[in-house]
Order: structure tokens, then C-alpha cells, then sequence
């Protein structure tokens, strides 16, 4: 992987704040013709700098209105049975994201959910019959004061 430099931060800019933009107009943003601007994307998104394009989705509009963040204590901490429990939670669309933590919990999981209801099923039936879970904490989420997913750069 090479190292990045100015330009190619302001590439990373301009695309995570809108992914649709064409490479004509980033290469007049950053002052660069079309075909360096262009390689330069082709090496980002080849190093895995750039992972993908996205579109961001207002959960609310498309039914999802609760968003939880799940705390995790497992019973055993062996190498076979965390990787036993990625497996399990990687398979389930409600689980947006499955993080690994220091302290007193081992996972966070960023969960979402029509409502109360269903995510009490989803942790009644899915959650709490994942082998070897110890202790789950769900944390509600009340408002979401600032949700941002462009890292600086």
C-alpha cells in the first residue's frame, strides 16, 4: 500500500461527503486533469483504501425506527468461541456492525429495529440463543445528536 498524500485526502474528501460525483469534477476541485485524478481513485479503491460507494439511508423512513447498541459478555473468552460468536452475529441483518471491545464487555453490537417489540423478539429468540452469550446489555438510543460516517482526513 503507498502512502497517501494531499491530493489523493482530498479525493477521500470530496468522495465521502458524495460518492456519485463524477471524476471530471473532482479533478477540477483538486486541480488535476482527469486521468491522473482517475488513477489515483483506481489505486485507492485497489489497496482497499476506498472498501466501496454506498448510499446513506434514513432508517426511520424505511421502517427501522429503533437503533440499540447491544453490549456482549461471553462465558468463555477461547479463540474457538469468539470466533464461534462472530460467525453467529455476522449472519443477521439487524446487526449493523459487530466491534470487539476492551473492558468490561467483549462485543458492542449496533442493532435496528422496527420498534420496542421487535427488538425484544429479536433478543428473546436470536440474541440470548447465541451459545456461550453470559450477559447482554442493550443500550436505547434516544437521539442521535451527531451520526457521521467521513473520517477527516
Amino acid at each position: 500500500m503507498s502512502q497517501l498524500d494531499k491530493l489523493d485526502g482530498e479525493i477521500l474528501n470530496i468522495l465521502q461527503h458524495d460518492s456519485t460525483i463524477v471524476v471530471k469534477d473532482i479533478a477540477e476541485k483538486i486541480g488535476l486533469s482527469k486521468t491522473p485524478t482517475s488513477e489515483r481513485i483506481k489505486r485507492m479503491e485497489m489497496d482497499s483504501t476506498i472498501l466501496k460507494y454506498v448510499a446513506l439511508i434514513n432508517r426511520e423512513k424505511v421502517g427501522l425506527s429503533l437503533l440499540v447498541y447491544c453490549n456482549i459478555v461471553l462465558k468463555e473468552q477461547s479463540k474457538k468461541a469468539l470466533m464461534s460468536f462472530e460467525s453467529a452475529v455476522l449472519k443477521m441483518p439487524e446487526i449493523l456492525e459487530v466491534i470487539s471491545i476492551s473492558g468490561t464487555y467483549d462485543y458492542m453490537l449496533k442493532i435496528v429495529a422496527k420498534d420496542i417489540n421487535a427488538y425484544n423478539d429479536f433478543v428473546v429468540n436470536v440474541i440470548s440463543n447465541i451459545p456461550n452469550i453470559g450477559q447482554y446489555h442493550s443500550n436505547i438510543v434516544l437521539k442521535e445528536v451527531k451520526r457521521e460516517t467521513a473520517y477527516k482526513i
